[in-house]
């Protein structure tokens, strides 16, 4: 019986792991895919090589994803063929074979019940179930359950299933997000074209076309980590779920710090000072191409102050929305509301930035959030919290970074 079960788990783990694989696979053929459109842009021989370097590139991670997958299918192919046959052997040869079968079969159901059980678990319940044994007992306690160089994984959708702050904003949701598996590169981008075809008589030679613009962002990724400070007696006398409240003192951390790097570098994008409604409403309509996505990501001050603002028959200008995600919009724009400090720098800071975020900003994600035990000289723990990212502006022409000031009483 031994043997089925350590087989059974084994299969499991083949399947998790192409699961990741498959995953891995597709997001590699949407890349190439991008990298084609591409191709229809180039014009020089320099942008050729770039393309051709990334091409090559591309195709050698596929044929290790194809590979690997090709590995594990076989791997689980051969772990259900020796499965099948152990299954197959235990079957009842006679009568007297069976009775026997069936008793033994009796004072194992329990434990084939537990088996099943563990399987039918959801991905969450058996992440949490393997996080508490770490945290516990420091070991792995779940097959399927990851650990990178002793520590511990806490997948994303884990930390996200317990209370987020209430009145705080997640920046990372706004900005164009970028799974990445080194710490530096660069992304290419092609710059937004002014050019336009011309008419053409029949049969006449075809013209040129506006060459595309190039540019790359390099990233470099930061590693950002803390320790959570946990004592021995409640490890030794939970029996509660110490992983929710662990996930969500490290929701809390890792929120202020992705939502900081993510505001700094917004205010590197272009300043502009803004005078009243109508300075608002010139930036909208003149100042941000038609192109872009705009909303108004604005500090509590600056909300407060539009807040009152009434148009000539004393409506009020902010109106809710229940089509906008923040539930507030303003001259037909969603508003996006956040603290004084994080979009600005101190308390009563009317500051905001207006225009696409997701064009504007990108966020370069290398690791999810991570756990590791570390001793502690007290009668305790310190649990440390580890997350890899970094922050880049990519398109400045994508709005601008302002600072409000009320209109002149006339």
């Amino acid at each position: 019986m031994l043997k089925q079960i350590l087989l059974a788990k084994k299969i499991n783990r083949c399947k998790e792991k192409l699961e990741e694989y498959l995953t891995k696979r597709s997001e590699l053929k949407e890349q190439a895919e991008q990298l084609e459109r591409a191709v229809d842009e180039v014009t020089t021989d320099d942008e050729m090589k770039d393309v051709e370097e990334s091409a090559d590139e591309l195709t050698k991670q596929l044929d290790d994803i194809n590979a690997q997958i090709k590995a594990l299918e076989d791997e689980k192919q051969q772990l259900e063929d020796e499965l099948a046959a152990i299954e197959e052997d235990e079957q009842p040869a006679d009568d007297t074979a069976n009775t026997t079968e069936n008793e033994r079969g009796a004072k194992q159901m329990p434990k084939r019940e537990k088996i099943k059980n563990e399987e039918e678990m959801t991905y969450q319940e058996r992440a949490k179930k393997a996080i508490n044994g770490y945290v516990h007992r420091q070991e792995r306690a779940v097959t399927g359950f990851k650990t990178t160089d002793g520590e511990v994984l806490i997948p994303e959708e884990i930390l996200q299933a317990y209370k987020q702050p209430i009145d705080q904003v997640d920046l990372k949701q706004y900005v164009k997000k970028v799974k990445v598996n080194s710490k530096s590169g660069k992304m290419p981008v092609i710059k937004r074209s002014e050019g336009v075809m011309n008419t053409v008589a029949e049969l006449a030679e075809n013209p040129e076309l506006a060459k595309p613009t190039f540019e790359e962002i390099a990233y470099d990724i930061d590693t950002y980590r803390g320790y959570i400070p946990v004592s021995q007696e409640v490890i030794d006398d939970a029996d509660y779920d110490v992983t929710g409240l662990v996930a969500e003192a490290i929701n809390d951390q890792t929120l202020n710090t992705t939502n900081k790097a993510i505001a700094t570098v917004v205010k590197t994008l272009t300043s502009k000072e803004v005078t009243g409604v109508d300075g608002l409403k010139d930036l909208i309509n003149k100042d941000i191409k038609k192109v872009y996505n705009v909303k108004l990501y604005i500090s509590s001050s600056l909300y407060a102050e539009l807040d009152k603002l009434k148009d000539i028959n004393g409506r009020y200008l902010l109106q809710d929305s229940i089509a906008a995600a923040s539930g507030k919009m303003l001259l037909g724009k969603e508003v996006v509301v956040l603290d004084d400090d994080v979009i600005g720098t101190n308390a009563g800071d009317m500051k905001g930035f207006v225009g696409d975020l997701d064009a504007a900003v990108a966020y370069f994600d290398r690791v999810q959030t991570t756990l590791r035990w570390t001793e502690n000289q007290i009668y305790g723990q310190l649990l440390s919290g580890v997350v890899r990212f970094d922050v880049q502006k990519v398109d400045t022409d994508a709005g601008f970074y302002i600072t409000y000031s009320d209109a002149p009483l006339i």
